[in-house]
C-alpha cells in the first residue's frame, strides 16, 4: 500500500506559517506623508503673517486709487484767503505791538514851582518818564524837572506818587527820580543798546505831548551821532539820535524804541525853528548814556 505524502512543496499545503509581523531587526518604517503637508507645518506662522499683510496692502492700494484726489490750490485762491482773513482779523499795527509792550512802564512827570503848590494851572513843566527799574526809578529829561519844588509821577495804573530826584546829568539832560510809592505790579522797560541802530529803523517815541497822553508817534531813525544846541544857546548835546517821529512839549523824558519794543533811547528835544511845534526832527539821548545815568547796566 502506498503512503501518503507527508509534505508538500506545494504553497497551499505548506505546513510553516508565514506571521505578518516583522521580526525586530528589521525597522519598521512608518507610512509617508505628502510632502507639501510638512513643509505648510513647518511655515505655517510666517505664510499666515505674510498672507495678512498682503491682504492689507491689498486693501490700501484699492483705497487710494479710490479716493478722489484734491484739487491744486493756485497762488491767487491763496492770495484771496489771506486778505479775506486780514479783512475779517486785521494784524495789529507795528506801532500798536510796540506800545502794548512798554505802556505799563510809562509815567506822567509833574513839576511845580513850589512844593505847596498841586493845582494843575500852577505847574512849572510836564513831561514824560519811563520806569527802568521796577522798584521806581524813572529816566526823564532834566529840563522837566529842574529847579522844581515838587515832582509828582502818574503811573500807568493812575496811582500818583512825590517822587525826587536821586541822579543828574547836564551835559545830556537827563535825571532820575526815585518815586516815594509805586504799584505793586510795577514793570520795567526793556533796554536795548544803540550798536545796531541804522538809519532808516523804525522807531515809535510814547509820551505826553501837551500833557496829553499816553500818546504813541512812530517814525524812523534820520540819523545817528547828531549835535543839537538848545535854544538859549546853553548847552550842547551830542552823540544824539535823530528820529522823525512826532514829539511835542510834553514828550521830553519819554523812551524812543525800536521795532521789538526795547528803549534805544531818551526823547531830549525837538526842532523848532519857527516856534509852530514839531518839524520834523526830534533828538533822543542814546540808552547807553541815559543807563549810566541811572547807574544800572541794561543789558
Amino acid at each position: 500500500m502506498r503512503r501518503a505524502t507527508l509534505y508538500s512543496n506545494s504553497p497551499r499545503s505548506c505546513g510553516v506559517v508565514r506571521s505578518e509581523t516583522p521580526s525586530p531587526e528589521e525597522p519598521v518604517e512608518a507610512p509617508a506623508k505628502p510632502k507639501w503637508r510638512d513643509l505648510y507645518k513647518r511655515h505655517e506662522r510666517p505664510l499666515v503673517l505674510a498672507a495678512f499683510i498682503f491682504l492689507a496692502a491689498l486693501l490700501g492700494v484699492s483705497h487710494v486709487t479710490k479716493s478722489p484726489v484734491a484739487p491744486a490750490i493756485s497762488q491767487q485762491q491763496i492770495d484771496a484767503a489771506v486778505a479775506r482773513s486780514l479783512s475779517e482779523q486785521p494784524l495789529p499795527s507795528a506801532a500798536a505791538k510796540v506800545y502794548e509792550a512798554v505802556k505799563g512802564a510809562i509815567v506822567l512827570v509833574r513839576a511845580t514851582g513850589d512844593a505847596l503848590e498841586s493845582d494843575e494851572y500852577l505847574q512849572k513843566a510836564a513831561g514824560t518818564g519811563v520806569v527802568v527799574v521796577n522798584r521806581g526809578t524813572i529816566l526823564t529829561s532834566l529840563h522837566v524837572v529842574a529847579g522844581a519844588g515838587r515832582i509828582r509821577v502818574v503811573f500807568a495804573d493812575g496811582l500818583e506818587s512825590d517822587a525826587k530826584i536821586v541822579g543828574q546829568h547836564p551835559e545830556n539832560d537827563l535825571a532820575v527820580l526815585q518815586a516815594e510809592t509805586v504799584p505793586d505790579d510795577l514793570a520795567a522797560a526793556v533796554m536795548r543798546p544803540r550798536a545796531d541802530l541804522q538809519s532808516g529803523d523804525v522807531v515809535v517815541a510814547v509820551g505826553f505831548p501837551f500833557g496829553i497822553g499816553p500818546s504813541v508817534s512812530a517814525g524812523v531813525v534820520s540819523g545817528l551821532k547828531r549835535e543839537y544846541r538848545s535854544p538859549s544857546g546853553e548847552s550842547l548835546l551830542s552823540n544824539l539820535i535823530q528820529f522823525d517821529a512826532a514829539v511835542n512839549p510834553g514828550s521830553s523824558g519819554g523812551p524812543l524804541l525800536n521795532a521789538a519794543g526795547e528803549v534805544v533811547g531818551i526823547v531830549t528835544a525837538m526842532l523848532d525853528p519857527g516856534g509852530g511845534g514839531f518839524a520834523g526832527i526830534g533828538f533822543a539821548v542814546p540808552i547807553e548814556t541815559a543807563s549810566a545815568a541811572a547807574g544800572t547796566p541794561p543789558f
